[in-house]
């Protein structure tokens, strides 16, 4: 029987259609009570005082690659509503301004003292050659606003980078980007580590081709040693982007400096990813995800559900969350 009480539901707030289908239905099974907030129609007012337990914020920085770039930004404002009113948020305002700003999160890196590609923070295109300035070729230029590889571009020359400069570099919805070094990947993969909670749950490492940016784990559906993984929860276009994941537990300190920036980030579920540079070994952190999108056929690649352990911590912070909420109100 659930712990969460039926009328104070879990809210989970969403704009991708098919990502979170594995969630809605380990939450079906158990029969908690949970309301599906999709992002598209949601609106809310200032006066209301929101009924939910806790707020399970899903919203991704790839939205407007659907069309929804409007909800980024009215997230940001919904989310601070509910903090306002006390609604407990799983990945709230602080969180979401680091997964929405890949300069944020570089700084925040930066703070603790842990390796990242180099980069400069641009706000228009025409500024990128200069700002690749002293910094070790091949480069990338990243919108801020990212998500998916959307609109990463790879530079070889700094030529190159001046004629793209030169026709227009699109810098994403908010018109402000990344200028940064290009790390080769050795043995061209990344390693991704999830956390729940702020806690390490798993490590993969994802073997790419080298010609995409997008390394979402739900879509990749080939293990390294070939076998396929099970299609009904895979992108159909996924093996053929030639994506390949194996289950790989990281080293003790690459677990706790993870830990360190999700604390520092404020997000509770989340993905970090690294690489090791294949020219002289080092370690990069580069980016910070407060979107989880686990890995497809989960017990196939790391031997656990891992939307089965997300649905017990959010039961038990929703249910600590209305106890608090009550005792407050008793008060």
């Amino acid at each position: 029987m659930s712990t969460v009480p039926a009328d104070r539901p879990i809210g989970i707030f969403y704009e991708h259609p098919e990502w979170f289908k594995p969630l809605f239905a380990e939450l079906d099974r158990r029969g908690t009570p949970y309301v599906k907030l999709h992002a598209d129609e949601h609106v809310f007012d200032p006066a209301d005082r929101p009924a939910y337990s806790l707020v399970f914020n899903r919203m991704s920085p790839s939205a407007y690659l659907r069309g929804r770039g409007d909800a980024i930004f009215y997230t940001q404002a919904f989310l601070a509503h509910l903090e306002r009113r006390g609604v407990r948020v799983v990945n709230g305002t602080e969180a979401f301004a680091n997964e929405i700003s890949k300069a944020a999160q570089l700084a925040l890196i930066e703070s603790l003292g842990l390796p990242y590609p180099r980069a400069r923070v641009i706000h228009r295109g025409s500024q990128a050659p200069a700002a690749a300035q002293g910094l070790r070729w091949p480069i990338a230029v990243k919108p801020n606003i990212g998500g998916s590889g959307a609109g990463v571009r790879k530079f070889e020359t700094a030529e190159a980078l001046a004629e793209a400069a030169e026709a227009g570099l699109d810098l994403g919805i908010d018109s402000t980007g990344l200028v940064q070094e290009f790390i080769p990947q050795e043995e061209s993969r990344i390693v991704r580590v999830e956390v729940l909670g702020g806690k390490y749950l798993y490590g993969i490492r994802i073997y790419t081709p080298g010609t995409s940016f997008d390394l979402c784990p739900a879509d990749v559906c080939q293990r390294v040693d070939g076998a396929e993984l099970d299609a009904q929860v895979c992108a159909v276009d996924a093996p053929r982007r030639g994506l390949r994941v194996e289950g790989y537990e990281p080293p003790r300190p690459v677990i706790e400096a993870v830990e360190r920036i999700m604390a520092e980030a404020r997000i509770e579920v989340g993905g970090i990813e690294y690489m090791i540079d294949s020219r002289d070994g080092q370690l990069y952190y580069y980016d910070v995800n407060a979107l989880s999108n686990f890995v497809a056929d989960a017990p196939n690649v790391i031997g656990f559900d891992p939307f089965a352990r997300l649905a017990d911590w959010l039961e038990r912070e929703a249910a600590a969350a209305v106890a608090v909420r009550v005792e407050k109100e008793a008060a």
